[in-house]
C-alpha cells in the first residue's frame, strides 16, 4: 500500500513539473513569436525607406537579372528541388 502512495506522489510531482515546464515554454514561444512579428514589421519599414531613398537599387535587388549583368547567388537548397 505504501508503494502505491509513493508512486502516486511521484506521478503527481512529475505532472506538476511537466506543467510548469510547459507553461515556461509557452511563455517563451509567445515572446519569440512577438519578436518575430516585430522584426518583420521593422524589416518592411526599412525596405520601404530604402525604396524611397533609391528606387533603382531596390528594383535591382528585387530582380537580380536586371542588376547590370552581375551574377546572382543561387542557394544549393533551390537546386536540390
Amino acid at each position: 500500500m505504501t508503494v502505491l502512495w509513493l508512486l502516486t506522489g511521484a506521478g503527481l510531482a512529475i505532472a506538476v513539473a511537466a506543467l510548469m515546464k510547459a507553461r515556461r515554454v509557452s511563455r517563451r514561444l509567445e515572446r519569440l513569436t512577438e519578436s518575430y512579428w516585430e522584426l518583420r514589421y521593422e524589416h518592411s519599414q526599412l525596405r520601404a525607406r530604402v525604396t524611397r531613398l533609391d528606387p533603382e537599387q531596390s528594383a535591382a535587388l528585387a530582380d537580380p537579372q536586371r542588376a547590370d549583368g552581375a551574377t546572382a547567388f543561387v542557394p544549393l537548397s533551390s537546386l536540390k528541388r
